[in-house]
Protein backbone atom coordinates (compact mmCIF):
# COMPACT_ATOMS: atom_id res chain seq x y z
CA UNK A 1 0.00 0.00 0.00
CA UNK A 2 2.81 2.46 1.10
CA UNK A 3 4.81 1.99 -1.95
CA UNK A 4 1.40 2.78 -4.51
CA UNK A 5 0.74 5.46 -2.60
CA UNK A 6 4.14 7.19 -3.05
CA UNK A 7 4.55 6.20 -6.67
CA UNK A 8 1.18 7.75 -7.10
CA UNK A 9 2.56 10.89 -5.04
CA UNK A 10 5.27 10.98 -7.17
CA UNK A 11 3.39 11.11 -10.62
CA UNK A 12 0.93 13.85 -9.44
CA UNK A 13 3.95 16.21 -7.88
CA UNK A 14 5.78 16.49 -11.32
CA UNK A 15 2.19 18.29 -12.74
CA UNK A 16 0.64 19.90 -9.75
CA UNK A 17 3.26 21.25 -7.58
CA UNK A 18 2.88 24.34 -6.31
CA UNK A 19 6.03 26.13 -4.19
CA UNK A 20 4.49 27.19 -1.17
CA UNK A 21 6.97 28.48 1.05
CA UNK A 22 5.55 28.13 4.39
CA UNK A 23 8.18 28.70 6.78
CA UNK A 24 6.79 30.60 9.37
CA UNK A 25 3.84 27.93 10.44
CA UNK A 26 1.90 26.94 12.86
CA UNK A 27 -0.53 23.75 14.54
CA UNK A 28 -3.55 23.86 16.39
CA UNK A 29 -5.21 21.10 17.95
CA UNK A 30 -8.62 21.66 19.59
CA UNK A 31 -10.90 19.01 21.73
CA UNK A 32 -14.65 19.85 22.96
CA UNK A 33 -15.41 19.23 26.43
CA UNK A 34 -17.47 16.54 25.41
CA UNK A 35 -14.82 14.70 23.83
CA UNK A 36 -12.18 15.44 26.36
CA UNK A 37 -11.75 12.37 29.27
CA UNK A 38 -12.25 15.09 31.92
CA UNK A 39 -14.48 17.70 30.76
CA UNK A 40 -11.80 19.86 29.48
CA UNK A 41 -11.60 21.96 27.13
CA UNK A 42 -8.24 21.64 25.14
CA UNK A 43 -6.89 23.88 22.65
CA UNK A 44 -3.21 23.13 21.51
CA UNK A 45 -0.29 26.00 19.45
CA UNK A 46 3.04 25.08 18.25
CA UNK A 47 4.32 28.61 17.66
CA UNK A 48 6.46 27.67 14.32
CA UNK A 49 9.06 30.29 12.92
CA UNK A 50 12.70 30.19 12.68
CA UNK A 51 14.73 32.53 14.71
CA UNK A 52 11.98 33.09 17.59
CA UNK A 53 12.69 32.93 20.90
CA UNK A 54 9.58 31.27 22.38
CA UNK A 55 9.24 33.43 25.36
CA UNK A 56 5.88 33.42 27.85
CA UNK A 57 3.92 36.18 27.84
CA UNK A 58 2.74 37.89 30.95
CA UNK A 59 0.94 40.91 31.17
CA UNK A 60 -0.75 42.19 34.83
CA UNK A 61 -4.21 43.22 34.54
CA UNK A 62 -6.02 46.33 36.39
CA UNK A 63 -7.33 49.82 35.82
CA UNK A 64 -6.74 52.46 33.07
CA UNK A 65 -7.35 55.72 33.08
CA UNK A 66 -9.49 57.64 30.45
CA UNK A 67 -7.56 58.68 27.48
CA UNK A 68 -4.99 56.21 28.09
CA UNK A 69 -3.37 54.80 24.93
CA UNK A 70 -1.96 50.93 24.16
CA UNK A 71 1.17 51.09 22.13
CA UNK A 72 0.96 48.16 18.96
CA UNK A 73 3.73 46.72 17.95
CA UNK A 74 3.81 43.85 15.74
CA UNK A 75 4.37 40.59 17.26
CA UNK A 76 6.96 39.15 14.44
CA UNK A 77 9.16 42.07 13.78
CA UNK A 78 8.46 44.63 17.02
CA UNK A 79 7.74 47.15 14.62
CA UNK A 80 5.95 49.78 15.95
CA UNK A 81 2.24 49.99 14.48
CA UNK A 82 0.21 52.94 16.29
CA UNK A 83 -2.13 52.84 19.35
CA UNK A 84 -5.31 52.74 20.00
CA UNK A 85 -7.32 53.58 23.43
CA UNK A 86 -6.98 50.96 26.27
CA UNK A 87 -9.50 49.27 28.05
CA UNK A 88 -10.37 50.79 31.51
CA UNK A 89 -9.65 47.39 33.09
CA UNK A 90 -7.59 44.74 31.90
CA UNK A 91 -6.87 41.14 32.92
CA UNK A 92 -3.93 39.18 33.78
CA UNK A 93 -2.89 37.15 31.07
CA UNK A 94 -0.23 33.88 30.85
CA UNK A 95 1.18 32.83 27.93
CA UNK A 96 -2.12 32.28 25.71
CA UNK A 97 -4.56 32.39 28.44
CA UNK A 98 -5.97 34.54 30.43
CA UNK A 99 -7.60 34.77 34.35
CA UNK A 100 -11.04 34.08 32.72
CA UNK A 101 -9.84 30.59 31.03
CA UNK A 102 -10.19 32.49 28.02
CA UNK A 103 -7.88 31.06 25.57
CA UNK A 104 -6.46 32.16 21.64
CA UNK A 105 -4.06 30.67 19.61
CA UNK A 106 -3.63 30.97 15.79
CA UNK A 107 -2.36 29.51 12.51
CA UNK A 108 -1.61 31.95 9.30
CA UNK A 109 -3.06 30.83 5.76
CA UNK A 110 -1.73 34.08 3.98
CA UNK A 111 -4.66 33.74 1.21
CA UNK A 112 -4.99 36.43 -1.42
CA UNK A 113 -2.12 38.89 -1.08
CA UNK A 114 -3.79 42.16 -2.08
CA UNK A 115 -5.75 41.86 0.79
CA UNK A 116 -2.90 42.33 3.20
CA UNK A 117 -3.32 46.12 4.75
CA UNK A 118 -0.03 47.82 5.13
CA UNK A 119 -1.87 50.59 6.79
CA UNK A 120 -3.70 49.05 9.56
CA UNK A 121 -2.70 49.00 12.91
CA UNK A 122 -3.89 45.41 14.20
CA UNK A 123 -1.87 42.50 13.51
CA UNK A 124 -2.61 38.89 14.07
CA UNK A 125 -0.24 38.87 17.23
CA UNK A 126 -1.55 41.78 18.86
CA UNK A 127 -4.93 41.19 18.29
CA UNK A 128 -4.53 37.94 20.03
CA UNK A 129 -3.27 39.34 22.95
CA UNK A 130 -5.10 42.21 23.20
CA UNK A 131 -8.24 40.30 23.31
CA UNK A 132 -6.98 38.04 26.03
CA UNK A 133 -6.24 41.38 27.85
CA UNK A 134 -10.15 42.28 27.63
CA UNK A 135 -12.34 39.41 27.33
CA UNK A 136 -14.30 37.17 29.70
CA UNK A 137 -15.68 34.95 27.44
CA UNK A 138 -14.43 33.25 23.92
CA UNK A 139 -17.74 35.16 22.38
CA UNK A 140 -16.58 38.23 23.97
CA UNK A 141 -13.49 38.13 22.39
CA UNK A 142 -14.34 37.37 18.76
CA UNK A 143 -16.72 40.60 19.26
CA UNK A 144 -13.26 42.60 20.75
CA UNK A 145 -11.11 41.05 17.96
CA UNK A 146 -14.29 41.77 15.05
CA UNK A 147 -14.95 45.33 16.39
CA UNK A 148 -11.20 46.07 17.08
CA UNK A 149 -10.13 45.35 13.48
CA UNK A 150 -13.36 46.83 12.04
CA UNK A 151 -12.18 50.41 13.72
CA UNK A 152 -8.57 49.98 13.31
CA UNK A 153 -7.49 48.24 10.28
CA UNK A 154 -6.24 44.61 10.32
CA UNK A 155 -2.44 44.60 9.47
CA UNK A 156 -1.54 40.77 8.67
CA UNK A 157 -2.66 38.02 6.42
CA UNK A 158 -5.34 35.79 6.52
CA UNK A 159 -5.34 33.80 9.83
CA UNK A 160 -7.16 31.31 11.65
CA UNK A 161 -7.92 31.84 15.12
CA UNK A 162 -8.79 29.30 18.09
CA UNK A 163 -10.78 30.95 20.39
CA UNK A 164 -12.02 28.96 23.45
CA UNK A 165 -13.41 29.32 26.93
CA UNK A 166 -14.12 26.85 29.45
CA UNK A 167 -17.18 25.92 28.14
CA UNK A 168 -16.52 25.90 24.25
CA UNK A 169 -14.49 26.64 21.16
CA UNK A 170 -14.56 28.49 18.24
CA UNK A 171 -12.49 28.69 15.08
CA UNK A 172 -12.20 31.87 13.43
CA UNK A 173 -10.87 32.98 10.12
CA UNK A 174 -9.56 36.45 9.13
CA UNK A 175 -8.72 38.19 6.31
CA UNK A 176 -7.86 41.91 5.76
CA UNK A 177 -9.75 43.94 2.45
CA UNK A 178 -6.49 45.72 1.50
CA UNK A 179 -4.87 48.98 1.67
CA UNK A 180 -7.20 51.75 1.86
CA UNK A 181 -10.06 49.26 3.21
CA UNK A 182 -10.49 49.29 6.90
CA UNK A 183 -11.65 46.17 8.49
CA UNK A 184 -11.70 42.75 7.71
CA UNK A 185 -14.30 39.89 6.55
CA UNK A 186 -14.16 37.01 8.76
CA UNK A 187 -16.40 33.24 9.88
CA UNK A 188 -16.28 32.33 13.44
CA UNK A 189 -18.14 28.85 14.12
CA UNK A 190 -18.74 27.05 17.35
CA UNK A 191 -16.54 23.20 17.37
CA UNK A 192 -19.46 21.01 18.90
CA UNK A 193 -18.35 19.82 22.72
CA UNK A 194 -18.33 16.24 21.63
CA UNK A 195 -16.27 16.89 18.45
CA UNK A 196 -12.39 17.64 17.72
CA UNK A 197 -10.87 20.18 15.60
CA UNK A 198 -7.58 20.85 13.66
CA UNK A 199 -5.55 23.40 11.56
CA UNK A 200 -2.49 24.42 10.09
CA UNK A 201 -1.78 27.19 7.89
CA UNK A 202 -4.89 26.74 5.28
CA UNK A 203 -8.51 28.09 5.84
CA UNK A 204 -10.64 24.82 6.59
CA UNK A 205 -14.04 26.70 7.09
CA UNK A 206 -15.89 26.22 3.54
CA UNK A 207 -19.82 26.59 3.65
CA UNK A 208 -21.40 27.70 6.71
CA UNK A 209 -25.33 28.34 8.08
CA UNK A 210 -26.14 31.57 7.97
CA UNK A 211 -29.13 30.55 9.37
CA UNK A 212 -27.49 29.33 12.74
CA UNK A 213 -26.75 32.64 14.92
CA UNK A 214 -26.28 30.69 17.79
CA UNK A 215 -23.21 28.74 16.15
CA UNK A 216 -21.77 30.97 13.26
CA UNK A 217 -20.90 34.27 13.45
CA UNK A 218 -19.50 36.34 10.62
CA UNK A 219 -19.16 39.45 8.77
CA UNK A 220 -21.99 40.94 7.23
CA UNK A 221 -20.05 42.01 4.11
CA UNK A 222 -18.18 38.53 3.86
CA UNK A 223 -20.02 37.41 0.75
CA UNK A 224 -20.47 40.80 -0.66
CA UNK A 225 -17.14 41.81 -0.35
CA UNK A 226 -16.11 38.28 -2.20
CA UNK A 227 -18.35 39.15 -5.07
CA UNK A 228 -17.17 42.79 -5.55
CA UNK A 229 -13.32 41.13 -5.75
CA UNK A 230 -14.59 38.53 -8.09
CA UNK A 231 -13.59 35.75 -5.85
CA UNK A 232 -16.95 34.28 -5.79
CA UNK A 233 -20.65 34.40 -8.03
CA UNK A 234 -22.96 31.78 -6.93
CA UNK A 235 -25.57 31.24 -5.04
CA UNK A 236 -25.09 32.69 -1.41
CA UNK A 237 -25.85 29.13 -0.09
CA UNK A 238 -22.86 27.99 -2.06
CA UNK A 239 -20.04 30.24 -0.67
CA UNK A 240 -17.05 29.45 0.42
CA UNK A 241 -15.14 31.12 2.55
CA UNK A 242 -11.95 29.27 2.06
CA UNK A 243 -12.38 28.80 -1.55
CA UNK A 244 -13.11 32.23 -1.94
CA UNK A 245 -10.42 33.81 0.72
CA UNK A 246 -7.59 31.15 0.28
CA UNK A 247 -8.01 28.68 -2.78
CA UNK A 248 -6.73 25.03 -2.05
CA UNK A 249 -3.42 24.61 -4.00
CA UNK A 250 -0.91 21.62 -3.44
CA UNK A 251 1.41 23.11 -0.56
CA UNK A 252 -2.21 24.22 1.68
CA UNK A 253 -2.72 20.44 1.03
CA UNK A 254 0.33 18.93 1.90
CA UNK A 255 1.66 21.21 4.13
CA UNK A 256 -1.06 21.98 5.67
CA UNK A 257 -4.43 20.14 6.00
CA UNK A 258 -2.26 16.86 6.04
CA UNK A 259 -1.06 17.96 9.61
CA UNK A 260 -4.73 18.09 10.46
CA UNK A 261 -5.22 14.49 8.83
CA UNK A 262 -2.49 13.19 11.27
CA UNK A 263 -4.33 14.63 14.41
CA UNK A 264 -7.35 13.13 13.10
CA UNK A 265 -6.10 9.76 11.92
CA UNK A 266 -5.26 9.01 15.30
CA UNK A 267 -8.15 9.49 17.12
CA UNK A 268 -11.44 9.06 14.39
CA UNK A 269 -11.81 5.47 12.60
CA UNK A 270 -11.73 5.33 8.74
CA UNK A 271 -9.17 8.42 7.92
CA UNK A 272 -7.49 6.34 4.96
CA UNK A 273 -10.87 7.09 3.20
CA UNK A 274 -8.83 10.61 2.81
CA UNK A 275 -4.87 10.13 1.94
CA UNK A 276 -6.27 10.94 -2.14
CA UNK A 277 -6.83 13.84 -0.28
CA UNK A 278 -3.72 14.84 1.69
CA UNK A 279 -1.98 13.10 -0.93
CA UNK A 280 -2.58 16.11 -3.45
CA UNK A 281 -4.37 13.50 -5.83
CA UNK A 282 -8.00 14.53 -5.15
CA UNK A 283 -9.02 17.87 -4.25
CA UNK A 284 -12.96 17.08 -4.16
CA UNK A 285 -11.92 14.69 -1.05
CA UNK A 286 -11.56 17.02 1.42
CA UNK A 287 -12.61 16.53 5.44
CA UNK A 288 -14.96 18.31 7.34
CA UNK A 289 -13.89 20.69 9.51
CA UNK A 290 -14.50 19.05 13.07
CA UNK A 291 -15.39 15.17 13.56
CA UNK A 292 -16.59 12.86 16.45
CA UNK A 293 -13.41 10.62 17.83
CA UNK A 294 -13.54 7.10 18.47
CA UNK A 295 -12.67 7.92 22.11
CA UNK A 296 -12.39 10.24 24.77
CA UNK A 297 -9.08 12.63 24.56
CA UNK A 298 -6.92 13.87 27.17
CA UNK A 299 -4.09 16.52 27.50
CA UNK A 300 -1.42 14.13 27.18
CA UNK A 301 -3.33 13.02 23.88
CA UNK A 302 -3.27 16.56 22.71
CA UNK A 303 0.34 17.06 23.87
CA UNK A 304 1.63 13.68 21.76
CA UNK A 305 -0.68 15.22 19.08
CA UNK A 306 2.23 18.18 19.02
CA UNK A 307 5.09 15.44 18.53
CA UNK A 308 3.94 13.99 15.48
CA UNK A 309 5.65 13.42 12.38
CA UNK A 310 3.22 11.39 10.77
CA UNK A 311 4.73 7.71 12.27
CA UNK A 312 3.00 4.81 11.08
CA UNK A 313 1.58 6.26 8.06
CA UNK A 314 1.75 6.34 4.41
CA UNK A 315 3.56 10.35 4.68
CA UNK A 316 5.92 8.50 7.54
CA UNK A 317 9.00 10.85 6.88
CA UNK A 318 12.01 8.19 9.19
CA UNK A 319 12.68 5.21 5.95
CA UNK A 320 13.95 7.01 3.58
CA UNK A 321 17.56 8.80 2.66
CA UNK A 322 16.73 11.79 3.39
CA UNK A 323 16.37 10.78 7.25
CA UNK A 324 20.02 9.76 7.48
CA UNK A 325 21.29 6.74 9.04
CA UNK A 326 19.66 7.45 12.20
CA UNK A 327 15.91 7.41 10.83
CA UNK A 328 15.65 11.69 11.56
CA UNK A 329 11.83 12.33 10.68
CA UNK A 330 12.86 16.49 10.33
CA UNK A 331 13.97 18.17 7.36
CA UNK A 332 16.11 21.21 6.74
CA UNK A 333 14.12 24.19 5.29
CA UNK A 334 13.29 25.20 2.69
CA UNK A 335 10.25 23.01 2.03
CA UNK A 336 10.82 22.83 -1.51
CA UNK A 337 14.29 21.86 -3.36
CA UNK A 338 15.29 21.53 -7.37
CA UNK A 339 17.12 18.63 -9.01
CA UNK A 340 18.05 18.83 -12.52
CA UNK A 341 15.46 21.83 -13.28
CA UNK A 342 12.37 19.67 -11.39
CA UNK A 343 10.92 20.87 -7.96
CA UNK A 344 10.44 18.41 -5.04
CA UNK A 345 8.94 18.73 -1.55
CA UNK A 346 9.80 17.41 1.92
CA UNK A 347 7.02 16.68 4.42
CA UNK A 348 6.17 19.09 7.06
CA UNK A 349 4.71 17.49 10.34
CA UNK A 350 3.37 18.95 13.11
CA UNK A 351 6.61 18.48 14.84
CA UNK A 352 9.45 21.00 13.56
CA UNK A 353 12.72 22.00 14.43
CA UNK A 354 11.40 25.50 13.68
CA UNK A 355 8.78 25.84 16.98
CA UNK A 356 9.92 28.61 18.97
CA UNK A 357 7.13 27.22 22.03
CA UNK A 358 4.69 24.87 22.56
CA UNK A 359 1.30 25.51 24.41
CA UNK A 360 -1.50 22.99 25.07
CA UNK A 361 -4.49 25.02 27.17
CA UNK A 362 -6.36 23.31 29.63
CA UNK A 363 -9.79 24.74 30.63
CA UNK A 364 -12.86 23.48 33.06
CA UNK A 365 -15.75 24.71 34.21
CA UNK A 366 -16.08 22.64 37.46
CA UNK A 367 -13.76 24.57 38.83
CA UNK A 368 -12.50 28.18 39.80
CA UNK A 369 -10.89 30.06 36.98
CA UNK A 370 -7.79 30.46 39.56
CA UNK A 371 -7.08 26.94 39.69
CA UNK A 372 -9.73 25.70 36.06
CA UNK A 373 -6.56 27.10 33.70
CA UNK A 374 -3.76 25.30 33.25
CA UNK A 375 -1.22 26.78 30.25
CA UNK A 376 0.84 23.36 29.58
CA UNK A 377 3.98 25.20 28.00
CA UNK A 378 7.20 24.25 27.01
CA UNK A 379 9.99 26.17 25.08
CA UNK A 380 11.21 24.81 21.51
CA UNK A 381 10.22 21.60 19.63
CA UNK A 382 7.42 19.81 21.46
CA UNK A 383 8.74 16.50 20.45
CA UNK A 384 12.00 17.51 21.89
CA UNK A 385 10.77 18.86 25.42
CA UNK A 386 8.79 18.24 28.27
CA UNK A 387 5.64 20.42 29.13
CA UNK A 388 5.15 21.76 32.74
CA UNK A 389 2.33 23.57 34.17
CA UNK A 390 1.94 26.88 34.87
CA UNK A 391 -1.92 28.03 36.36
CA UNK A 392 -3.73 31.23 34.32
CA UNK A 393 -3.87 32.97 37.79
CA UNK A 394 0.37 32.77 37.99
CA UNK A 395 1.24 36.27 39.56
CA UNK A 396 4.51 35.47 38.29
CA UNK A 397 6.09 33.01 35.60
CA UNK A 398 9.19 31.12 35.84
CA UNK A 399 12.31 33.34 35.00
CA UNK A 400 13.65 30.22 32.49
CA UNK A 401 10.62 30.92 30.33
CA UNK A 402 10.93 34.71 30.21
CA UNK A 403 13.22 36.90 27.67
CA UNK A 404 15.19 39.52 28.63
CA UNK A 405 16.99 41.26 26.16
CA UNK A 406 20.83 40.84 26.54
CA UNK A 407 20.63 38.22 29.00
CA UNK A 408 18.79 35.59 27.29
CA UNK A 409 16.83 36.15 24.13
CA UNK A 410 16.97 34.88 20.47
CA UNK A 411 21.01 35.64 19.80
CA UNK A 412 22.19 35.81 23.84
CA UNK A 413 22.94 31.89 25.16
CA UNK A 414 22.13 31.41 28.76
CA UNK A 415 22.09 28.28 30.96
CA UNK A 416 19.52 29.72 32.29
CA UNK A 417 16.81 29.68 29.08
CA UNK A 418 14.39 27.01 28.87
CA UNK A 419 14.87 28.02 25.37
CA UNK A 420 18.35 27.56 25.15
CA UNK A 421 19.26 24.64 27.08
CA UNK A 422 16.19 23.01 25.31
CA UNK A 423 17.32 23.86 22.11
CA UNK A 424 21.08 22.75 23.40
CA UNK A 425 19.84 19.40 23.35
CA UNK A 426 16.88 18.88 20.60
CA UNK A 427 20.27 19.90 18.36
CA UNK A 428 22.56 17.26 19.69
CA UNK A 429 19.58 14.38 19.12
CA UNK A 430 18.67 15.28 15.40
CA UNK A 431 21.47 13.96 14.21
CA UNK A 432 21.20 10.71 15.59
CA UNK A 433 17.46 10.65 16.39
CA UNK A 434 16.65 6.48 16.98
CA UNK A 435 20.70 6.07 18.74
CA UNK A 436 19.62 9.37 21.48
CA UNK A 437 15.87 9.88 21.49
CA UNK A 438 14.64 6.98 23.49
CA UNK A 439 17.15 8.29 26.02
CA UNK A 440 15.48 12.39 25.86
CA UNK A 441 11.86 10.82 25.63
CA UNK A 442 12.36 8.79 29.04
CA UNK A 443 12.94 12.09 30.72
CA UNK A 444 9.64 13.36 29.11
CA UNK A 445 7.41 10.63 30.06
CA UNK A 446 8.76 10.51 33.23
CA UNK A 447 8.27 14.20 33.94
CA UNK A 448 5.02 14.31 32.19
CA UNK A 449 3.86 11.43 34.42
CA UNK A 450 4.94 13.20 36.83
CA UNK A 451 2.79 16.79 37.02
CA UNK A 452 -0.14 15.09 35.58
CA UNK A 453 -0.03 12.10 38.06
CA UNK A 454 0.01 15.53 40.82
CA UNK A 455 -2.03 17.82 39.48
CA UNK A 456 -5.13 16.35 41.13
CA UNK A 457 -3.60 16.44 44.72
CA UNK A 458 -2.18 20.41 44.03
CA UNK A 459 -5.53 21.50 42.76
CA UNK A 460 -7.72 20.02 45.92
CA UNK A 461 -5.08 21.92 48.34
CA UNK A 462 -5.94 24.86 46.04
CA UNK A 463 -9.68 24.36 45.95
CA UNK A 464 -9.26 23.77 49.75
CA UNK A 465 -7.29 27.14 50.25
CA UNK A 466 -9.21 28.80 47.55
CA UNK A 467 -12.34 28.81 50.11
CA UNK A 468 -10.73 30.33 52.78
CA UNK A 469 -8.46 32.79 50.80
CA UNK A 470 -8.37 32.82 47.40
CA UNK A 471 -4.89 34.67 47.29
CA UNK A 472 -3.17 32.09 49.13
CA UNK A 473 -4.55 28.93 46.41
CA UNK A 474 -3.07 31.43 43.82
CA UNK A 475 0.28 31.85 46.06
CA UNK A 476 -0.06 28.06 45.61
CA UNK A 477 -0.38 27.65 42.36
CA UNK A 478 2.32 30.11 41.15
CA UNK A 479 5.04 28.27 43.60
CA UNK A 480 3.89 25.15 42.00
CA UNK A 481 4.42 26.59 38.24
CA UNK A 482 8.00 28.03 39.23
CA UNK A 483 8.96 24.31 40.85
CA UNK A 484 7.37 22.45 38.16
CA UNK A 485 9.61 24.96 35.06
CA UNK A 486 12.73 24.60 37.54
CA UNK A 487 12.75 20.65 37.57
CA UNK A 488 12.78 20.02 33.81
CA UNK A 489 15.47 22.86 33.51
CA UNK A 490 17.75 20.78 36.23
CA UNK A 491 16.33 18.25 34.44
CA UNK A 492 17.71 19.39 30.79
CA UNK A 493 20.96 20.53 32.05
CA UNK A 494 21.47 16.62 33.83
CA UNK A 495 20.15 15.07 30.49
CA UNK A 496 22.78 16.96 28.04
CA UNK A 497 25.51 15.77 30.31
CA UNK A 498 24.51 12.37 30.08
CA UNK A 499 23.85 12.41 26.04
CA UNK A 500 27.38 13.69 26.01
CA UNK A 501 28.86 10.72 28.02
CA UNK A 502 27.08 7.92 26.82
CA UNK A 503 27.37 9.36 23.18
CA UNK A 504 30.46 10.57 22.72
CA UNK A 505 32.27 9.72 19.66
CA UNK A 506 29.63 7.82 18.25
CA UNK A 507 29.69 4.75 20.20
CA UNK A 508 27.80 4.14 23.65
CA UNK A 509 28.83 3.05 27.17
CA UNK A 510 27.74 0.68 28.80
CA UNK A 511 25.47 1.27 32.04
CA UNK A 512 24.59 -0.96 34.81
CA UNK A 513 21.86 -0.57 37.52
CA UNK A 514 21.17 3.37 36.31
CA UNK A 515 25.18 4.49 36.33
CA UNK A 516 27.65 4.10 33.72
CA UNK A 517 29.48 0.84 34.25
CA UNK A 518 33.14 0.82 35.09
CA UNK A 519 35.47 -1.68 34.42
CA UNK A 520 37.05 -3.78 37.66
CA UNK A 521 40.28 -1.82 37.57
CA UNK A 522 38.03 1.46 38.27
CA UNK A 523 38.16 2.76 34.44
CA UNK A 524 35.25 3.32 32.37
CA UNK A 525 32.91 0.21 31.16
CA UNK A 526 32.70 -1.58 27.92
CA UNK A 527 31.84 0.49 24.60
CA UNK A 528 29.64 -0.33 22.61
CA UNK A 529 30.08 0.50 19.00
CA UNK A 530 26.59 -0.19 17.62
CA UNK A 531 27.77 1.52 13.74
CA UNK A 532 24.69 2.04 11.05
CA UNK A 533 21.74 -0.57 10.75
CA UNK A 534 22.00 -2.98 7.95
CA UNK A 535 19.12 -1.10 5.81
CA UNK A 536 21.50 2.20 5.93
CA UNK A 537 24.32 -0.21 4.90
CA UNK A 538 22.71 -1.18 2.51
CA UNK A 539 21.95 2.22 0.53
CA UNK A 540 25.51 3.11 1.05
CA UNK A 541 26.01 -0.33 -1.07
CA UNK A 542 23.60 0.97 -3.79
CA UNK A 543 25.26 4.34 -3.79
CA UNK A 544 28.50 3.48 -4.21
CA UNK A 545 28.80 -0.18 -5.78
CA UNK A 546 32.00 -1.99 -4.65
CA UNK A 547 34.16 1.28 -3.66
CA UNK A 548 34.43 -0.20 -0.11
CA UNK A 549 34.09 -4.25 -0.80
CA UNK A 550 36.67 -5.94 0.80
CA UNK A 551 38.98 -7.50 -1.82
CA UNK A 552 40.05 -11.20 -0.74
Amino acid sequence: MTHRIFARIAAVLLAFLVATPYADACTNLIVGKKASTDGSVIVSYNADSYGMYGNLYRHVGGKHAPGEMRKVYEWDTNKYLGEIPQAPVTYNVVGQMNEHQVSICETTFGGREELADSTGILDYGSLIYIALERSTSARNAISIMTDLVEKYGYYSEGETFTIADKNEVWVMEMVGKGAGRTGAVWVAIRIPDDCICAHANQSRITRFDMKDRENVRYAKDVIKFAREKGYFTGKDSEFSFRDAYNPLDFGGIRYCDARAWAFFNKHVDGMERYLPYVCGEDKTMEMPLYMKPKHLLSVQDVQNGMRDHYEGTALDMQHDLGSGPYNMPYRPSPLSFKVDGKEYFTERPTATQQTGFSFVGQMRANMPDAIGGVVWWTNDDANMTAYTPIYCSATEVPHCYERVAGVQDEITFSWESAFWVCNTVSNMVYPYYSKMYPDLRNVIDRLESDFHGSQSDVETQAQVLYSLNPADAVALLTDYGQQAAATMLADWKTLFQYLVVKHNDMVVKEEADGHFARSKYGLGGRIIRPGYSEDYWRKVVNETGDRYLIKQ
